[in-house]
């Protein structure tokens, strides 16, 4: 006889969207994700053809810059099911605002792991093929700056693309957050090599890491007050 005083089973907690928003921003910032890989292949491959001087000085900081562009696949499925008011089944089912936010983060990091492994090792592969090493100093330049900015510029444009999506109403091209957000992912790679080039000398790497940290801070810091600053209803179609 079934134990009528057992415990109902609790309900299933939120599904995860992960997998689906992935897919999803492959295919629909697929333009961005194309020239973003086509760009950043190309110059690590011609420079590493060109000249390992210049390989080492410049590829490093060339490709944050493009890897915006690569990761703006989340941002663009966060604001499209924004407009077409997706959201207001998901927050009905129990999502937060800011798991949706770390969703469509974490997509876009997908797509820049993608082609930032593509572009370095494509462009890697060439520059020892012909008879190049990795030195200390281009290892350094990679570990230190080039990895960790492209994700962090990527992180820090989609978290204030979103924030920008969810407080204005919904516009097209370049006033629009998916319009805006590949300039404001510049601001990082360019603010943390100005203050390295400003500080100089032996503290240079030493400044290029503590401005990077500052702006990994941001990031985390919006994403940890979105439940705070963004009330529910700005999740919501304003369309």
């Amino acid at each position: 006889m079934p134990d009528e005083m057992a415990p109902a089973p609790e309900p299933p907690g939120p599904p995860s969207l992960f997998g689906v928003t992935v897919r999803r921003a492959f295919v629909t910032g697929r333009i961005y994700l194309g020239i973003a890989t086509a760009v950043s292949v190309a110059i690590a491959v011609v420079i590493g053809v060109a000249s390992a001087a210049v390989f080492a000085s410049f590829v490093p900081l060339l490709l944050p810059v493009y890897m915006v562009l690569a990761g703006m696949g989340g941002l663009m499925v966060f604001t499209s099911d924004r407009m077409k008011g997706v959201y207001e089944y998901l927050l009905a089912y129990g999502l937060t605002p800011r798991r949706l936010f770390l969703n469509a983060i974490l997509a876009s990091l997908v797509l820049v792991a993608t082609v930032l492994g593509l572009a370095l090792g494509v462009g890697l592969a060439v520059f020892v093929g012909r008879g190049n090493t990795v030195t200390g100093p281009l290892a350094v330049a990679l570990a230190l700056y080039t990895v960790p900015m492209s994700f962090t510029a990527v992180a820090f444009a989609a978290t204030v693309g979103m924030y920008w999506s969810s407080v204005s109403s919904p516009r097209e091209g370049l006033v629009s957050p998916v319009g805006l957000a590949p300039l404001v992912g510049v601001l990082p790679p360019l603010v943390t090599l100005f203050v390295g080039n400003a500080v100089g000398g032996a503290y240079a790497d030493l400044a290029v890491v503590l401005a990077l940290l500052v702006f990994v801070l941001v990031v985390l810091a919006l994403i940890a007050a979105v439940d705070r600053l963004l009330p529910r209803e700005r999740f919501l179609s304003s369309a």
